[in-house]
């Protein structure tokens, strides 16, 4: 079996992604690699207000508000990660989650992907997708999907 050298962990920081970390984290050391933790931020969305118009400046500061909550997340799970031992690396990334996944694993040309999935079946699949689902067809490398607790 072809060693795992980078390993990319996709998290959303949900208590679902937990144990993918946790497996991802093990995978890296078990390899003596690198794991790569990634997270993709989404514009935020607002409804209109009843004048019709939102000043610039509030979606500026929400969206630097959620990078910065998502770095400091970041940070803690790369501190675990290098607490033990493990060499590891914070990617923050802006965009449709999958789409900006599936390119992070091609440009940063991880050897496996580690996510989490949140269990959920049948119409709340359906109406809600799966990030996890478009992941595997999208992205060329190998990925392991942990479902989450």
């Amino acid at each position: 079996m072809p060693r795992l050298r980078r390993i990319m962990h996709a998290t959303d920081f949900s208590r679902a992604s937990t144990p993918a970390f946790k497996l991802a984290l093990e995978l890296a050391k078990a390899n003596h690699g690198q794991l790569l933790v990634v997270h993709v931020v989404t514009p935020p969305t607002l409804a209109l207000p009843p004048e019709g118009y939102v000043p610039p400046t509030l979606y500026q500061d929400l969206e630097a508000s959620a990078r910065r909550e998502a770095q400091k997340r970041l940070d803690v799970l790369v501190g675990k990660a290098r607490k033990a031992g493990v060499r590891t690396s914070a990617i923050l990334l802006e965009g449709v989650p999958h789409e900006r996944v599936a390119r992070a694993v091609r440009s940063k040309k991880a050897d496996l992907l580690v996510i989490g999935t949140h269990g959920r079946s049948g119409l709340a699949k359906l109406f809600l997708g799966s990030v996890a689902s478009r992941l595997v067809a999208m992205t060329p490398r190998p990925v392991l999907t942990v479902r989450g607790r």
